[in-house]
């Protein structure tokens, strides 16, 4: 069988493929390819953003392959460790301390929109998208965290809309209610989504780690822990290379270079 997942370093940019084209469900060996691949790039300084996309350009994903779910019961022991694992690879996606874009065309259904849920930032097709939390139509619920991280993206109005009418919606809807940062027509998408990770990956590293760390968490935190999180990211980057670096080209008017 195929490599579930496809790795792919560009610079200081990782692409994560998943690749079962054109549907791209996310496989048992995915998650597992997953869970290894993000905790590898974690301890890898040589990688500052990572995007995320289905293999081809019809589909992101369409979520869990449910024929798995009894083979994954089998292996796993219960469908709580099978969920666990999922929970689990999205938690550390999320707390990565590195950005991730998430890239989104066709189908985005369920885990496929889970998994960018996680994601720092989403660019999505103009055309063509159905991104969606339908599990309603089938008897069931979102079990990746989708109703969570949703309602914390785009209110609760939005998300009870979309979750209780098992609602599809379009790239440029996603783009109104905040669900994604940008939206583009395909033939351009992938080449911007490369380009804001390479962006992003010539921000100051240290920094971006510390305002990830900040800015996530801020909606469950008082204004007075938010503000001394901040404080301790201020002196994490105290002194820094890249910290000189910046001050220096400011004063040289000159475009700064991190990261060195």
């Amino acid at each position: 069988s195929p490599q579930a997942l496809l790795v792919e370093q560009s610079q200081a940019a990782v692409t994560l493929t998943i690749n079962d084209a054109p549907r791209n469900r996310m496989s048992l060996e995915f998650m597992d390819a997953l869970e290894t691949e993000i905790s590898r790039i974690a301890d890898d300084s040589s990688v500052r953003a990572v995007v995320i996309r289905g293999a081809g350009t019809s589909n992101l994903s369409v979520g869990m392959d449910l024929k798995q779910l009894p083979d994954g019961i089998e292996r796993m022991g219960s469908v709580e460790a099978v969920l666990d694992q999922r929970l689990r690879v999205l938690d550390a996606i999320e707390n990565l301390g590195k950005p991730v874009v998430a890239v989104l065309t066709g189908y985005c259904l369920g885990g496929g929109l889970e998994l960018p849920l996680a994601c720092h930032f989403r660019l999505a097709a103009d055309k063509g998208c159905q991104i969606g939390l339908p599990e309603l139509e089938l008897g069931t619920v979102p079990a990746w965290g989708g109703s969570a991280r949703l309602t914390r993206c785009v209110g609760r109005n939005n998300a009870l809309e979309m979750i209780l009418l098992a609602q599809k919606i379009s790239g440029e809807r996603a783009l109104q209610i905040g669900l994604v940062n940008q939206v583009h027509p395909i033939g351009q998408l992938f080449e911007q989504a490369n380009e804001l990770a390479h962006k992003l990956a010539a921000m100051p590293a240290i920094a971006v780690k510390e305002m990830l760390r900040c800015i996530l968490g801020a909606e469950t935190r008082s204004l007075k822990e938010s503000i001394a999180d901040e404080r301790a990211a201020v002196m994490a980057t105290m002194n820094t290379a890249d910290q000189t670096e910046g001050i220096m080209a400011f004063l040289e008017k000159r475009q700064p270079v991190f990261n060195q």
